[in-house]
Parts: C-alpha cells; structure tokens; sequence
C-alpha cells in the first residue's frame, strides 16, 4: 500500500570537523568566508570589488583592503573640476606599505571598526561631502615594490538619497563623471561595487552566515604605518562574532572545555585571529604550536580553534587547514 515519510529539518550547530580554505595558491586570489556551524566555505574573488557600502545604522564605505586599496579626503565637492595635476603630490603618498607611520591615515582601520573608515560618514548634507582621491591598489600576483601591479587611480564622491547610497565615480583626468544608485541589503553586511564591471557584485554571503574571512589584509606595522599580510584571519565583527587567544601553557587544546572560556577576554577586533597563528621571518614561515582560539559565533555557540597548516607538501603558501570544535 502507500507509504508516508515525515521529515524534520532543524538547524543544529556542527560539532566540529577541518576545513581547508580553497585560497586558490600562493597569490591567494580568493576571499574565503566560513561558516563554523554549517561546515561550510564560499570563496569571491579578491579583485572583483573596490567598495562596500554599509548595511548598518551608518552610512558608511569600505575600501578593499586585501587589494591594498588607499583613499584621502580632497577639498573638492564637485568632482568633475578636480584633476591629475591637482592630486599629483598626492599620488606618492596615499598608498600602503610605504613605510611611512602616517600612511596609516589613508586606510580603514584594521580593528573593523566601521565608525573608522577612512571615508567619513556620508551627510545627508551634500556640500559635506568631499570627493575622494582613491588608489585602486595591486593586482592579485603583483607587487608594491613593481610598477606593473598598480590597479590605478579613481576620483569618487558618494551621496546619500533616503535609504540609498548614490557613488559619482570617474578617472582623474575626466571632466564628466558616471553616477550609479547602491541600495542596502539588510541581510548583508555590505553592498559591493566594482569598478570593472561597473556594478553591485555578490562577495560575502549573508551577514549571519559565516565567522571567519581568511584573505589577504591591510594591517598596521607599529612605527612602520601600513602594510600588507597574506594568510590573514578576519572574524565577522559587524555581525558580532567575537575571538581571543589561548596559550597552550594555561591549557592544552584537547582538555579546553566550555568551563573554561573566559569571556571577557572575548574581543570584537576582527583581527583577534589575525597571524597569531603562523611565525613569519625572512627565511621561513611556520606554524605556531603554542596557541589557538575561542570563537563565539553570531548564534551564540562557542568553539576552539587550531591551525594545522599553513603551506602544501611542496611548502608553497596558500594553503591552511584549521581543525575546530564546539565547546
């Protein structure tokens, strides 16, 4: 006779498992966000967006920092009148890794921290907003020391229109200029925009669905201002994931239960994973053996984190493996 099959779905966070971000090689072209309690990884690639545009309470815009992107506020409100030639000493200075402390003024700050943008807060009073000289950074596989990898230059002044976004965007030298609408997506953490297709693009997934950023990133080198960091760690501060480091001589990892998590060593910077995890020097890059991490996701779950690799049987970079557990 006939048959009925009932089934029932219900969200349940992984216990744990390994997951091998799919960075895409040495030149780590991929943005991989992941998603502890799913078990789950999407990857973007890193030169395939310049801005984001903020979901939150703020008007706010990001730059791309895993390309090296760099930004300064001009004088200028109207942004066909400003030039090449207005913004030339400029050229030589807003950009990362050159070894000046007060570069770190062109960039985003490190921590997450979205009231820190170097793109101030945008008015719903345009006379306040500034057009903005931005360097489009390096290509994936270039360099900041070779002229070759520089990914150019923009001029860009970004509006509000009620609940929107509106960009003016054009090259240096133009006299006119492209304007394009950006809308908020609520259930994301940004909207982002290419210059290359000249559009929105898909780049992280929903806000609450993943914890972990593994990508190139630009960090502060303390005295030295700013610079880049392949194998880098972000954890999803916006949506509240927040982290800390344990030292293997207060506990080992496989004895580190929910009994012993500290919360308030829990942190919201986005860089409380960061390189904590591997030794970089001149001759070598390795893991560290001492440390791992206590993560607390968007749901409320709370789970131990370990590195187990960072390069290939061949030692080429570019590809970690994490094994982690719910606590």
């Amino acid at each position: 006779g006939n048959t009925s099959l009932a089934v029932s779905f219900t969200e349940s966070a992984a216990l744990g498992g390994v997951i091998a971000p799919e960075t895409g090689g040495a030149d780590q072209p991929n943005q991989v966000y992941i998603d502890l309690s799913s078990q789950t990884q999407t990857t973007a690639k890193r030169d395939t967006w310049e801005l984001g545009f903020y979901s939150g309470e703020n008007f706010r815009v990001v730059l791309n920092g895993s390309l090296l992107m760099a930004a300064t506020p001009l004088e200028a409100t109207d942004i066909d009148v400003v030039k090449e030639a207005d913004v030339a000493d400029l050229k030589t200075q807003v950009a990362v890794g050159t070894f000046n402390s007060e570069n770190t003024k062109y960039i985003d700050a490190p921590s997450g921290n979205i009231q820190e943008t170097v793109i101030a807060e945008v008015s719903e009073n345009d006379s306040d907003n500034k057009v903005y000289l931005v360097n489009l950074g390096i290509n994936i596989g270039g360099s900041i020391h070779v002229p070759g990898g520089a990914r150019g230059w923009k001029k860009i002044r970004v509006l509000r229109e009620g609940n929107d976004y509106v960009l003016q965007y054009a090259d240096l030298d133009a006299t006119t200029h492209k304007e394009v609408v950006i809308s908020i997506a609520e259930e994301y953490n940004f909207t982002f925009f290419s210059f290359i297709s000249e559009g929105e693009t898909s780049v992280e997934p929903m806000k609450d669905k993943w914890d972990l950023n593994y990508t190139v990133f630009t960090n502060i080198i303390p005295g030295s201002g700013s610079y880049v960091y392949s194998d880098f760690v972000a954890t999803n501060s916006k949506a509240g994931v927040e982290v800390y480091q344990v030292s293997t001589s207060d506990f080992t990892y496989e004895d580190f239960t929910a009994e012993n998590v500290i919360e308030e060593n829990l942190s919201v910077d986005q860089r409380g994973i960061g390189g904590n995890w591997r030794v970089l020097s001149q001759t070598s890059t390795s893991l560290k053996d001492d440390v791992f991490f206590v993560l607390k996701d968007p749901d409320g779950n709370y789970y131990k984190i370990r590195f187990t690799a960072l390069l290939s049987e061949s030692g080429e970079r570019g590809y970690p493996k994490f094994e982690y557990n719910l606590l």
